[in-house]
């Protein structure tokens, strides 16, 4: 096995028993997975890698800003601690994590209904909303019992009294599950996911499920920023200035927590730049292939498309918040036909909320042939803005933002002239097709937001 974690010293700080059998999971874009099963249970166990966000302290924090946000009842797979009472841990210098194992599947929006996708524009505003509250308020000095045993892998209970009220009469009873959907993908985009899950206490399934998650919350809802108490998160999220401009693997930023409002949006003569570089790259690229014909026919006309629309080139970001950072159909999972688990808050963050809803949206309901689903981008947009408290015209905005970023964003082609990484090839076609359309449909696809 590439990469085999150490078991030995992994299970005896979790005290999780012995191992029976571990088995990489599609290897993600940024960080390894692990199926794990052991003498107490089954396990997936994460291997934090990327350069980014693998600090121990701040995977420890972002483990506590999740714990809190499980208690108001978002789903989530959540850390198991381990014979000291933490939830990460470093060996030989490497930062793991346990979490349990549940089944599930990922939905792209095209195996959604129009009700559905209600509710997942739902899910993401009561995220948003509810990071608002775990950051406004002190964090509950933890007690952890030292010498206690990893529980075996089951179901959780976390909420709080108000959220097992709520949970008692909203949340939906989900029936068995088929092998059909508790088979993760075996290839393919779904690498990027952790396919860790635990029960969702509380699944935001409708609008009026929606609405009364907010109160449970008792939240203004509005799209304000949040402080985070010191206390709580500290230095959970890392400001990177550095960080190039752009987006990184499905639409996330690449710098996980900067104040993307506080950078200036793209500029156009630095992406006129990069596409003559990579023109040139394409040219070297040996042997030639389809994919590299594809490549500098979208370069060319990207450049097009930017030299007749650089004027429109956006100002900062609209009002900021916390949000997941990376949310997409490969880091939430289902179970049946409601959400079980979001996982993955690696690029935990402050970021403009709205627009991490347009870009969630935009992987969701893209189809293979590079437009949006906009009937189910409108559903989805709808309940977002009720849930999150978002305006119409915050939304607007948004999706100037993130068309403008698509215009100028080429994180795939550099991944495969730059660094020989082919993995992220099978997206271009969709993505690249997207900036051409989304320029063609700009008005239809702000109205689809905003209606």
């Amino acid at each position: 096995m590439p990469h085999a974690p150490p078991l030995g010293a992994l299970l005896h700080r979790y005290a999780a028993g012995s191992a029976l059998a571990c088995e990489p999971v599609a290897e993600g874009l940024l960080n390894r997975g692990y199926r794990l099963r052991t003498t107490r249970g089954r396990y997936f166990l994460k291997h934090h890698v990327d350069p980014d966000t693998a600090d121990p302290a701040s995977i420890a924090r972002r483990h506590r800003v999740t714990e809190r946000l499980a208690d108001l009842g978002v789903p989530i797979a959540l850390p198991l601690p381990g014979r000291d009472g933490r939830t990460v841990a470093v060996v030989g210098g490497h930062a793991y994590a346990l979490h349990p194992w549940v089944e599930g599947r990922h939905r792209h929006g095209s195996q959604l209904t129009p009700g559905q996708c209600g509710r997942l524009g739902a899910l993401l505003g009561v995220v948003h909303t509810g990071l608002e509250h775990v950051m406004r308020t002190p964090a509950r000095q933890p007690s952890p019992g030292r010498g206690e045993r990893v529980p075996p892998a089951r179901e959780p209970e976390r909420t709080t009294s108000a959220g097992r009220a709520f949970h008692a009469e909203h949340a939906p009873r989900p029936g068995p599950v088929t092998p059909a959907e508790a088979a993760p993908p075996a290839s393919g985009p779904a690498a990027r996911a952790d396919p860790s899950s635990s029960a969702g206490r509380v699944t935001p399934g409708s609008e009026a499920v929606s609405e009364a998650v907010l109160d449970v919350l008792d939240l203004p809802g509005g799209p304000e920023a949040a402080d985070a108490p010191a206390s709580l998160v500290g230095a959970a999220v890392r400001p990177d200035p550095a960080a190039r401009s752009g987006t990184g693997p499905h639409g996330s930023s690449p710098a996980p927590g900067r104040p993307d409002a506080l950078a200036a949006s793209p500029d156009p003569a630095d992406t006129f730049v990069l596409i003559d570089d990579l023109l040139a790259r394409v040219r070297r690229h040996r042997p030639a292939d389809s994919f590299d014909e594809l490549a500098r026919h979208r370069l060319l006309e990207r450049r097009r498309l930017l030299e007749r629309h650089a004027d429109r080139r956006p100002p900062h970001g609209g009002p900021v918040g916390w949000v997941h950072g990376d949310f997409h159909p490969f880091n939430l999972l289902y179970r049946g036909d409601a959400p079980a688990a979001i996982v993955d808050w690696d690029r935990l963050g402050v970021q403009p909320r709205a627009e991490e809803a347009v870009r969630a949206a935009v992987i969701f309901f893209v189809r293979p042939d590079g437009t949006l689903d906009l009937p189910k981008a409108r559903q989805y947009a709808r309940a977002y803005r009720r849930a999150a408290g978002a305006s119409p015209a915050e939304l607007a905005a948004a999706v100037h933002r993130v068309w403008w970023e698509r215009l100028n964003d080429f994180w795939m082609l550099r991944w495969r002239y730059e660094r020989g990484d082919t993995r992220a090839d099978s997206q271009f076609p969709a993505s690249s097709a997207l900036a051409v359309w989304w320029t063609r449909e700009y008005d239809a696809v702000r109205e689809a937001f905003t209606d």
